[in-house]
């Protein structure tokens, strides 16, 4: 069995390749995803092995830099669903957020909802995922989609870092009309992954994630 499916099973998350969006019970997970026009940073705490709180910020600018959104959300994450193979994984989760939302074209703050939910499916080698999440406030929309597809290079033992490939394609309503396509490299141990990566517009992706 590979590290990255050891690692995705130790973690109660189906998705080695893009870390399921809670960790174990007790654990807290810390994620964040940077680039020119979407930011995200988040922490939450599995209360079970099915079900996770925490909190958030995600900033989000459209393509032609003159639109912004700032929002804050509490979280709940949950384990819908979780199908094991005998060298294999796949998960159903649900997220919903819920917190004020600026923008610099309105005065104030509005209620944002983010409800969406997400797949994986992995097994030693490969790796497969899909999420959709709605941003609704009042006269705003703007609902995200990404899909996500890689493999590893080889395999590691347990203590090792192994090194994947991923190519995410995703796109968000009301501010962009692109869908943003990045492969990235991503590196990734019993705990932590960070991956990197440029996108066709030749704009640069960071993400990471650590559990404590």
């Amino acid at each position: 069995m590979s590290r990255a499916l050891m690692l995705a099973l130790a973690l109660g998350a189906g998705a080695a390749a893009h870390a399921g969006p809670m960790g174990f019970k007790g654990s807290t997970m810390a994620m964040g995803d940077f680039g020119p026009n979407w930011r995200e940073g988040w922490v939450n705490y599995a209360l079970t092995a099915r079900d996770a709180i925490g909190a958030g910020g995600v900033w989000m600018r459209s393509d032609d830099e003159r639109v912004t959104r700032e929002f804050a959300e509490l979280t709940y994450t949950r384990l819908v669903r979780r199908w094991n193979g005998p060298h294999s994984q796949a998960n159903l989760w649900f997220v919903a957020g819920a917190g004020p939302v600026r923008g610099n074209d309105f005065a104030g703050t509005r209620t944002m909802l983010a409800p969406g939910i997400s797949a994986d499916w992995e097994t030693t080698r490969l790796y497969l995922s899909a999420a959709a999440r709605l941003y609704r406030a009042e006269g705003l929309k703007h609902d995200f989609a990404s899909v996500r597809a890689g493999f590893s290079f080889y395999e590691v033992d347990y203590d090792q870092v192994q090194p994947w490939l991923i190519v995410e394609a995703r796109r968000m309503k009301g501010l962009s009309d692109e869908t943003e396509i990045t492969p990235m490299l991503r590196l990734i141990h019993s705990r932590y992954f960070v991956e990197a990566g440029v996108n066709q517009m030749k704009q640069a992706r960071f993400n990471f994630m650590y559990i404590f």
